[in-house]
Order: structure tokens, then C-alpha cells, then sequence
């Protein structure tokens, strides 16, 4: 069934799907040690610069949680903006994995400023707390809204400032680029990132994400950590060749741009049919909006989509690379009928 119900729903980019039956020839030396594995590491450092050091996992969560354990003693926390990925959908994983703490804080857009952490700086040296250590962003937010490359720099300024690292939460990177305007490594390095979880999964690659350092000090240990939380792959080339094709031409900027253009579409003609009431502004390919209940109900009936807060009848909708117009218009056409 075609759908917006995530990014995640999408097919494999026809590219990514050949660069892995490319890789499944003869034999190579697992667990990285192959030439894909090295060019992709090649790739990536291209993009990022020469200070990114890359680690390729299975998956999101694993990525979340290696970079967090880099960074983290169990006796610190984690300050992440209420409807962060890692506060809601990763199962208590990041707390589990690193024994340490996560603390959330209300933010309107899912976005986390300098004055959203500046309370929490009381309970530095105070042994009686958790010790604030990491501030988690993901870019873009859970909400789709995108931090703007400002905004990203006064938050790792402020964090540097008070010895704290910053981790961002890249599985739509992406796409928050292609918003932009800018590069990966603008709104990464260059912004004042310490490490970085760069997802391909809802962009056109079959599975795999990568973890980058861009310090020395959490690039040092990531290779134990990673095979200790049972995410080094052995077979890694088939992990690897899809960012080797994902780079390759900006493959990611252009799934990316056309995930973007259609919310836009999408939104434009929703907006066009009724006054809506969008509830959060559609930066990058996500699209937050209300709906009468009865509606809801209906709608999901051709077309499968998540409630993104029941009691607001809030509804959440996603575009993806190879989401069509045929797409929004069947969603439309239906849509018109219901209201």
C-alpha cells in the first residue's frame, strides 16, 4: 500500500538496490575490512571533511545509542527536547544501553535553544545529580521543523562553552540540507557538531546508518563499543556499498529535494481544498495537521498514515523519495469527498 505514513515505508533507490548485487561477488574479508567498506569511509570523509571518522551500524537506534556511548559516563545525562526520537520511539534503548540518564524538556517546535538548557547548568558539580553531558538535536526534528545553521551553532557554542558535547540525530539530514540550501558538513562540522548519526534508511537505502566523530576522543573507543552493542556487522560490504551509491552523484540530495517538494505539493493542495489547521510549519517532508476525528477514521481507510496526537486529532504525514504526484492527488481526491 502506498502511503505518508513514513519515510521508512519507502522502496529501496534503484541505484542502492544494484551497488548492493555489485558487492555480492566472490569473497572478501568481513567486518569491514573490504574495499567498499573502505571507499565508503572515503566517501563519507569527502563530504564531512578529513576530521570524520565513520562507523557503519545496522540501524537508527544503534547509531543513537554508539554515539551516546561515546560520549557518556553512567553517571550523566542526556537533555533532548520532549519529542525526541530518542525520548519516545526507541524503546528506553539510549537509557539501557549507556546506564545513564535522559532528561526531556518542552520545546513548541522540537527544537532545543541555549535558554531551554541554561537551568540545567545548576546542576553541574552537584553530586546529588545527574551530570549534564550530551544536549541531543535531531535534524531534522521529529516535528519537521529544521534548525537553521544559527541556531545550530549557538546551542554547540553554549554546549562547548560548559564542556558538553553535542550529538545529532541525522536520519533526515538530508532532507534538513536540501531545505537549507547547504552542505552535510555546513550543517554538521562546520556548525559545531561532536558526533553525528547519518541515516540513509528513510532516504532510499535498504538498511544501515553510519555514526561520525568528528573528536578524536569519541572516535577513540567507538570500534569496541560498536562490536560490544552488537552492531558491527560482518558482511559489512552490503552495509557499505549503499553509501558508496548513495554519495555517489548526490543521490541524497536529490531523493531528498524531491521528499521536500512533494510535502510542499502535498501541503499546497491540501491547503488549496480547506483551511486546514497545520500545527507545525512543513520545513523539510513532514507534515503535521489537524483532522476531525470522523474524518481520520476514514481516511485511513484508503490510506495509512499516524495519529500524531489523538486527543488534538493531530495527524502526521510523510513524503518520501519516490513518493508521486499520482500519489497526493489519489489522497486529495479522497480527502475532498470526506470534508
Amino acid at each position: 500500500m502506498r502511503s505518508f505514513a513514513s519515510d521508512n515505508n519507502s522502496g529501496i533507490h534503484p541505484s542502492v538496490l544494484q551497488a548492493i548485487v555489485d558487492a555480492n561477488h566472490n569473497h572478501c574479508i568481513a567486518y569491514g575490512d573490504d574495499l567498499w567498506t573502505e571507499k565508503a569511509r572515503q566517501s563519507l570523509k569527502q563530504v564531512f571533511g578529513e576530521k570524520a571518522e565513520v562507523f557503519f551500524v545496522f540501524n537508527g537506534t544503534g547509531a543513537n545509542v554508539l554515539a551516546l556511548q561515546s560520549c557518556l559516563s553512567t553517571y550523566h545525562c542526556v537533555l533532548a527536547a520532549s519529542t525526541a526520537h530518542i525520548a519516545v520511539d526507541e524503546c528506553g534503548a539510549p537509557e539501557f544501553m549507556t546506564g545513564s540518564s535522559l532528561k526531556t524538556i518542552p520545546t513548541p517546535d522540537g527544537k532545543l535553544t541555549p535558554d531551554h538548557i541554561r537551568p540545567w547548568l545548576s546542576y553541574i558539580g552537584v553530586e546529588h545529580h545527574s551530570q549534564p553531558k550530551v544536549i541531543y538535536i535531531s535534524q531534522c526534528t521529529e516535528v519537521g521543523t529544521v534548525y537553521t545553521i544559527e541556531e545550530i551553532k549557538a546551542l554547540c557554542d553554549f554546549a562547548h562553552k560548559h564542556q558538553m558535547y553535542v550529538h545529532m540525530d541525522g536520519a533526515r539530514l538530508a532532507n534538513a540540507a536540501a531545505a537549507l540550501g547547504k552542505s552535510l558538513k555546513e550543517v554538521s562540522l562546520d556548525s559545531g557538531i561532536d558526533i553525528l548519526s547519518f541515516g540513509g534508511t528513510k532516504n532510499g537505502i535498504m538498511m544501515g546508518e553510519a555514526v561520525i566523530t568528528f573528536r578524536k576522543e569519541l572516535a577513540e573507543n567507538m570500534k569496541y563499543i560498536r562490536k560490544q552493542s552488537a552492531q558491527l556487522c560482518a558482511k559489512m560490504r552490503y552495509i557499505s556499498a549503499q553509501f558508496i551509491a548513495y554519495m555517489e552523484n548526490d543521490l541524497w540530495l536529490q531523493n531528498a529535494r524531491h521528499a521536500n517538494r512533494m510535502a510542499q505539493y502535498l501541503r499546497n493542495e491540501m491547503a488549496a481544498i480547506h483551511p486546514f489547521t497545520f500545527t507545525q510549519a512543513t520545513d523539510a517532508n513532514i507534515l503535521l495537521l489537524k483532522l476531525p476525528q470522523t474524518v481520520i477514521e476514514q481516511l485511513l481507510q484508503k490510506h495509512f498514515f499516524y495519529i500524531w496526537n489523538e486527543a488534538e486529532g493531530e495527524i502526521r504525514l510523510v513524503t518520501s523519495w519516490d513518493t508521486t504526484e499520482e500519489d497526493i492527488k489519489s489522497f486529495i481526491e479522497y480527502l475532498h469527498k470526506l470534508i
